[in-house]
């Protein structure tokens, strides 16, 4: 079930998995920007308007989803920016002002990333597994909430990383580990505290090269504590976030053979450690 800001819904419904790429051809893209923005989008309506259709199947005030669909994807066009989370509230600000029987919506879009492959910016290739991701939430009196994250973080640190002195018992197998090569996924979402600072920048690109300073940077006894000193850097270095949820996975490989400073390894079996963290202003 999806979650809103603003609490339980008894109904909701919308479009999801809705592509949209716009593309510069000529590859002269505003300052700062890609020739190539690409989005897969969900957008989500709430409201008394939409509840004849679940009781008696009056659809009198029903906005297709299939219309969405055309809304999100033929408005990509007037979108002039880069960063989600002003796209998201581009297209819901769009659609409650077309659509005002709309009591409440969300829309919520993650980057599909190209970058170029040479000078010149006519040819691109799909940038790696990392997106960002946003979503906006608006009710007729406004902005219920604006979040932003990026997900599919892949990070491999070649030692600096321990594991020991935890709970040993009868179902202890794994050995104390004092300098091993961390391989970890992180997925990590953001809530704004200034709505303002959310729409009128792009925070993910600094966010990106934070995780990647601290990964680089931070020797660690756990995983937890890696995502600890992200979790609390993010919020000395962004005023404008108000909390910040982070949830690594361990996908530390498993050894093979090692000679020296040289190692074989493998991918993990599939049981792999979760691990999450809150942190509030």
């Amino acid at each position: 079930m999806r979650q809103f800001a603003t609490g339980w819904k008894r109904n909701y419904y919308g479009k999801a998995d809705v592509i949209a790429y716009r593309l510069h051809r000529d590859g002269n893209a505003p300052p700062g920007q890609s020739p190539v923005f690409g989005a897969n989008v969900t957008m989500l309506l709430y409201g008394d308007a939409f509840w004849p259709t679940y009781t008696s199947g009056d659809n009198t005030g029903l906005v297709a989803t299939d219309s969405m669909k055309n809304f999100i994807q033929r408005e990509t066009l007037n979108f002039d920016g880069a960063a989600m989370e002003p796209y998201c509230f581009f297209l819901a600000d769009k659609f409650m002002r077309t659509y005002p029987h709309t009591e409440g919506i969300q829309v919520s879009a993650t980057d599909i990333p190209y970058e170029t492959i040479a000078a010149g910016g006519v040819a691109f290739a799909p940038r790696g597994a990392d997106c960002a991701h946003a979503s906006v939430e608006l009710t007729q009196t406004g902005i219920a909430q604006v979040r932003g994250g990026i997900r599919g973080f892949k990070l491999l640190r070649l030692g600096g990383s321990a594991f020991h002195g935890f709970v040993r018992d009868q179902y202890t197998t794994l050995p104390d580990i004092h300098n091993r090569p961390l391989h970890m996924w992180l997925d990590l979402d953001w809530a704004y505290g200034d709505t303002a600072a959310a729409l009128g920048g792009d925070t993910a690109p600094q966010v990106r090269t934070l995780v990647h300073d601290v990964f680089h940077g931070f020797e660690s006894g756990s995983i937890q504590q890696v995502i600890y000193q992200i979790g609390t850097r993010l919020l000395e270095e962004f005023p404008a976030i108000a909390e910040v949820n982070l949830e690594a996975n361990n996908r530390t490989w498993d050894t093979v053979a090692e000679q020296g400073d040289i190692g074989v390894f493998t991918e993990p079996r599939p049981p792999y450690g979760v691990l999450g963290l809150s942190l509030k202003r």
